[in-house]
């Protein structure tokens, strides 16, 4: 399937979509560039795009693939792709991943996560097949326990290893403090998180001959994002053209970002899906052009939109959500979420500011905590892990939140994580 002219997919999301259609109520018929249209505002994005009775699809879910996305376990969030736009995904992602390093023959390991409607285990096998070069496919998973990953890994040779920063962790862990070997690695392929020294130091310990790579930014909700640019940076990218259009937009102006080294926050538009259309979408990351190639942009960490802590995503809704279910009394003027990086693991800080004078805030601070868990179970069970540090409660006046500088705004997400 061929990437769509803008142009014809804007009309045909406005004639299709009821929820394009109110979108672009006020704009002119023959509205045709990507300036001319507004942001999409996610809360109401997924407000609209119910299982059931989708406003945002432009028509019936009859020929789909359904995937879960970042959501709440009370309210899930759904993506759906036909197969040839499945397809279409699939193809220009495993194009990219010869710039990661993959080879003629490399055996590679799948160490992503399946089922529940995941969709990254299947994306990236799938993308090898379909990549560019032969490759020896190894469906491993990432919900096996490392003392049975590591005697198929070696049994296997598998030459790179493809999964979370949270995944290769774990298993690097484990190859060292086993002392076995693991010296056909050459290549560690990851996404879905940032990568930290404190990582990269444990993962050159357990496989001293491999170098780590991003696999490549993409996501089951925005879709193709970035193609890795070979580099010794990994947060470097390029825009996956002509499948999609890449926007870095100033947070206080909402303008296009042009220049290089401006931070702004990622807007993406799909070329290629109609069914679920995707036209000016907040990826949720911030990024800045660097001027080194064409469309080349280096990720800078999570938007204002939602935060990746270790393997858990969270949005800044969960934790508003979380706060009114608690806050009966109404004591907190303020949320902002603080990620922090300490002793090798990422950590949560929810940042709550009330009035002067306030009581109760042990057992409210204990109500939010309980609260977000309860949306996000995937954090506490993080936690047992030992993937990341329990969440906490900071308690300040509201004169002591961050805000933009430019804009006087609230930052809803301070990530405090040292990136490299």
């Amino acid at each position: 399937m061929s990437a769509q002219q803008l142009s014809d997919l804007i009309r045909f999301a406005r004639h299709n979509s009821p929820f394009y259609q109110a979108l672009y109520a006020s704009l002119p018929p023959h509205a045709d560039r990507l300036t001319d249209l507004p942001v999409v505002d996610q809360q109401a994005f997924w407000a609209a795009n119910t299982l059931h009775d989708s406003r945002v699809l432009t028509g019936p879910l009859s020929e789909a693939t359904v995937y879960k996305t970042g959501g709440t376990t009370g309210s899930p969030k759904f993506s759906v792709y036909t197969r040839d736009e499945w397809r279409t995904f699939v193809t220009a992602f495993g194009q990219g991943l010869v710039d990661t390093g993959l080879r003629p023959g490399h055996r590679v390991a799948d160490l992503f996560y399946a089922g529940e409607l995941y969709a990254s285990f299947l994306f990236v096998l799938d993308s090898l097949a379909h990549a560019p070069v032969d490759n020896v496919r190894l469906p491993v998973g990432g919900g096996a326990p490392p003392e049975s990953t590591i005697p198929t890994l070696r049994d296997l040779a598998a030459q790179v290893l493809a999964g979370t920063p949270t995944t290769l962790c774990r298993l690097a862990e484990q190859v060292v403090s086993s002392g076995v070997r693991l010296d056909a690695v050459e290549l560690l392929l990851f996404g879905g998180e940032a990568l930290f020294d404190d990582q990269r130091r444990l993962l050159a310990a357990a496989f001293p001959r491999a170098e780590a790579r991003s696999v490549g930014y993409a996501s089951v909700d925005a879709g193709l994002l970035g193609r890795p640019v070979p580099g010794s940076d990994a947060r470097v990218h390029r825009a996956f053209t002509p499948y999609s259009v890449v926007e870095i937009l100033d947070d206080a102006t909402g303008e296009p970002v042009t220049e290089p080294g401006r931070p702004g926050r990622v807007v993406v538009t799909s070329l290629f899906r109609r069914l679920m259309p995707i036209i000016r979408y907040p990826a949720g990351d911030l990024a800045e052009w660097t001027g080194t190639g064409p469309g080349h942009f280096r990720i800078l960490g999570r938007a204002e939109e939602g935060v990746r802590v270790g393997p858990v995503s969270l949005y800044t809704q969960d934790a508003q959500d979380a706060v009114a279910a608690a806050d009966t009394a109404g004591q907190v003027v303020g949320v902002q979420l603080v990620v922090r990086r300490w002793d090798g693991r990422d950590g949560l800080v929810l940042r709550l500011a009330t009035a002067p004078g306030e009581h109760g805030r042990e057992e409210l601070a204990k109500a939010v905590v309980t609260e977000l868990e309860n949306a996000r179970p995937l954090y506490p069970d993080s936690v047992r892990a030992g993937f990341v540090h329990p969440l906490s409660v900071e308690w300040v006046r509201h004169r002591d939140l961050a805000v933009n500088p430019r804009s006087g705004k609230l930052v809803r997400v301070l990530d405090e994580r040292p990136t490299a």
